[in-house]
């Protein structure tokens, strides 16, 4: 291990002392939301968000109007209201690519003819190279385990490579916002081929992307060293790209690509502070948790075809009892859906399909029956006036699985789709010209007078 990598990763008896002070000093009196009627992570009691802007980019249904009552009702997603169950079902039936099209649809507003998207298609396809020597002089150095900090340092350099850095007129945002577009996957892709010969001793792949290709093709030509994979591969993959592409602006990393754009910040800032939003495992690593339970189940659960000794490991996950002990069934439950993902529910029948393509059968039955008890169990166990419903997040895991993408990459994978939600988010922010996003802190702390040092304790 070299010196610099000791120096910072050292904890000391002393940091840890002062580590306890500085906790002490921040500890606030649970009692004390309530009566100041604190919106804890911009969320009110019944979980419902906190009105903070407006956009016209996307929207999540989850309730009905009945008698004046608003009920929860199955999940719908609209990217600029178009339902992304139609979306999905237009392209697959014609047998396209998707995350162009919805890419186009996200930043433009309305869906592209074929000249359109022929010319949007072009447009990407030529700014999939990166500045002469970048991945030998900026990915190569200093490689890091984790993928995500790895893109971030990207996109971060990626600004001193451009003339108008600072620029934040729409015509050159744009411009800049549809270079990242991209270069994601090959920033994400290169990051990971580098840490894997290092650290893991891994030939090193380097392939050139392809302007023809899609940004799921790209994905698997890159990354595998054949640079070999099947349509079906390639379809399925584009697919969960669409499903990820954009979420409403209130996500964590959307509305961070809001708060920092409000600033008036250069597009790489702003784009870097979203992805370590989404590097957080709240965000964007449940699907890893989902592998890794679902793995804890298979060594665990004698007969993984028993319906009841399935059940017997999951009472025993919510009981924290079992696995990581933090009493959750992964890929479970979501802050605004209560009956159904609608991504979920989309995405459902294309892993099926996959899973039998591939000879994982058996799995996919049990992620079915994971899928049907799971939510049971959470009903009878926490009572929740909303119900809980399976979530996109508990198959994709799968999937990427499935397609021989390594752990490393799947929240990368994320990434290289809401970068166009992100993308679309900071234009609108800009566009509208608003105030810079601030919030208000209440400070519940006693006024004190100054001690000079001499009579300090």
């Amino acid at each position: 291990m070299d010196d610099k990598r000791v120096i910072f990763s050292a904890v000391t008896p002393e940091i840890r002392r002062l580590a306890e002070d500085a906790v002490k000093s921040t500890i606030i009196d649970q009692e004390l939301y309530t009566k100041y009627d604190v919106k804890r992570g911009l969320r009110d009691m019944n979980g419902k968000g906190v009105l903070a802007g407006l956009t016209n980019i996307s929207d999540i249904q989850a309730k009905k109007l009945v008698n004046g009552e608003l009920l929860p009702d199955e999940g719908n997603l609209y990217y600029r209201g178009y339902n992304i169950k139609d979306l999905v079902n237009g392209f697959s039936s014609e047998n396209r690519f998707g995350f162009e099209e919805c890419a186009y649809l996200l930043l433009f507003g309305h869906l592209p003819d074929k000249k359109e998207l022929d010319e949007f298609n072009a447009l990407l396809g030529s700014y999939r190279s990166l500045p002469t020597s970048f991945v030998r002089d900026i990915i190569m150095k200093a490689p890091s385990r984790d993928m995500m900090n790895t893109l971030a340092r990207s996109v971060l350099t990626l600004y001193s490579y451009d003339d108008n850095d600072d620029d934040i007129s729409v015509p050159n945002v744009l411009r800049q916002c549809l270079q990242l577009i991209s270069l994601f996957p090959m920033l994400a892709v290169y990051g990971y081929q580098v840490y894997s010969h290092y650290h893991d001793g891994q030939s090193l792949f380097i392939h050139r992307a392809q302007e023809d290709l899609s940004t799921a093709e790209n994905l698997l030509y890159i990354l595998r060293p054949d640079s070999k994979y099947t349509d079906l591969e390639a379809k399925i993959l584009d697919i969960a790209l669409v499903l990820h592409m954009d979420h409403g602006g209130g996500n964590n990393s959307t509305f961070t690509t809001h708060v920092v754009s409000s600033t008036g910040t250069d597009t790489y800032s702003a784009i870097a502070a979203s992805l370590g939003s989404l590097k957080g495992p709240r965000h964007g690593g449940a699907n890893i948790k989902v592998i890794h339970m679902m793995e804890d189940l298979k060594q665990n659960v004698e007969n993984t075809k028993d319906p009841e000794q399935v059940r017997e490991y999951l009472d025993k996950l919510l009981n924290k009892q079992a696995f990581d002990r933090a009493g959750l069934i992964y890929g479970m439950g979501h802050a605004v859906y209560s009956i159904s993902d609608p991504r979920e529910v989309i995405f459902r029948s294309f892993v099926e399909k996959l899973a039998r393509a591939k000879g994982y059968d058996e799995e996919f039955e049990l992620y079915a029956m994971v899928e049907k008890i799971g939510p049971e169990l959470i009903a009878a166990e926490r009572p929740i006036y909303k119900g809980v419903c399976c979530n996109v997040d508990f198959y994709s895991g799968f999937v990427y699985k499935m397609l021989g993408l390594p752990e490393e990459l799947f929240t990368p994978l994320f990434a290289c789709a809401r970068i166009a939600g992100w993308s679309a988010h900071r234009i609108e922010e800009l566009s509208n010209n608003g105030k810079i996003i601030r919030p208000a802190y209440k400070p519940v702390s006693a006024v004190q007078e100054y001690v000079p040092m001499s009579e300090r304790p």
